[in-house]
């Protein structure tokens, strides 16, 4: 293929982006990932891995120890430079835009910021098929959209092997939406990715949707749009953040729900949070009705078997004995509710 492009005149485009996503496990495959990776590789490197809002990540000075590549943290404005690691802060989305990278406070995508999702549509859109994007162990489901938009747009993709992962949730995930990724354990993936950004790759672009452009706009600018330009149709379904209405998009296999605000949920992670919501509104429902149970106890003390307007303190006491009845029963199927067994 690149004999044949030179033979044209065509210069020789080769992939010259390398994104990373993972969770739980990940830090072990990435240390491993980069001391294989060449000294010249010819292309940026930018890594995501979910970590909470207010800690301190130390994992670039992990990823510059580990290998030839010098890794440092991302900061807004940096541009995509080859042969350089850029990793993702907390509290904030990394994505990419001409050249270089942006930091963004843009709602959490699958309750994470910095999201693997919203890094690799970003790549999708602006990186297009100059791409790679390896999505590494973790829980639930975030990159699996995302590496579906970067294989649309004619990237490469790769995924951890379920069955070499830590934790095998995410790879899965991805693999369920595309199905053709090189699947490798962490031990090849160095390798696999350095091979992959020296191949040349056929001139032109892939057009992002429109979808794909107003998503990775409001990742950009946390800025909500018209409810005519929102991406997807209308479902039936409220945001876990923010209660407001949501939209489904499809797109081949890979399937989302975004908020007008900017949330956004793959399945998996929906379906978790939806879980927390229903376990917070039980265990609220249990302090009420005990609540409840000490009031009609204590009412029933107090006037000493009997109330005003003639009512016996032993109903009182009958009904604080339902009230406790109806919070047991909750209590011995919690599980059940909570997790949907």
């Amino acid at each position: 293929m690149g004999e044949s492009l030179l033979m044209m005149g065509e210069p020789v485009r080769r992939r010259d982006l390398v994104v990373l996503g993972g969770s739980a496990g990940a830090v072990e495959v990435l240390r491993e990932m980069v001391a294989a990776l060449p000294a010249d590789l010819p292309a940026a490197v930018l890594v995501v891995l979910h970590l909470p809002a207010r800690s301190e990540s130390n994992l670039a000075a992990i990823l510059n120890r580990g290998g030839p590549l010098p890794a440092v943290t991302a900061e807004h404005g940096m541009p995509l430079s080859p042969g350089r690691i850029l990793v993702g802060v907390p509290a904030r989305h990394l994505l990419v835009r001409d050249g270089r990278v942006l930091l963004s406070d843009a709602p959490k995508q699958n309750r994470a910021r910095p999201s693997v999702d919203a890094l690799f549509r970003s790549a999708a859109r602006w990186q297009g098929n100059r791409t790679v994007a390896a999505v590494l162990s973790g829980n639930l489901d975030d990159g699996a959209v995302g590496l579906a938009a970067v294989d649309a747009a004619g990237g490469a993709c790769v995924v951890q092997d379920p069955d070499d992962a830590r934790a095998p949730s995410m790879p899965r995930a991805a693999l369920a939406v595309v199905p053709h990724a090189a699947t490798m354990p962490a031990g090849e993936i160095g390798p696999g990715i350095a091979k992959l950004v020296t191949e040349s790759i056929a001139p032109g672009a892939v057009s992002p949707s429109p979808d794909l452009i107003a998503e990775t706009d409001m990742a950009e600018s946390y800025s909500s749009i018209p409810a005519a330009d929102q991406p997807g149709r209308p479902v039936a379904l409220s945001c876990p953040d923010c209660s407001g209405g949501m939209n489904v998009v499809e797109s081949g296999a890979a399937v989302h729900f975004t908020c007008h605000i900017g949330h956004i949920w793959s399945p998996l992670s929906l379906l978790a949070a939806q879980r927390d919501k229903i376990e917070e509104g039980l265990w609220t429902a249990l302090s009420i009705l005990e609540e409840q149970a000490r009031v009609y106890d204590d009412l029933a003390e107090r006037h000493g078997g009997r109330l005003a307007g003639g009512v016996s303190g032993s109903h009182q006491r009958a009904a604080a004995e339902e009230i406790r009845g109806a919070a047991e029963v909750i209590r011995k199927h919690f599980p059940d509710i909570v997790l949907g067994n």
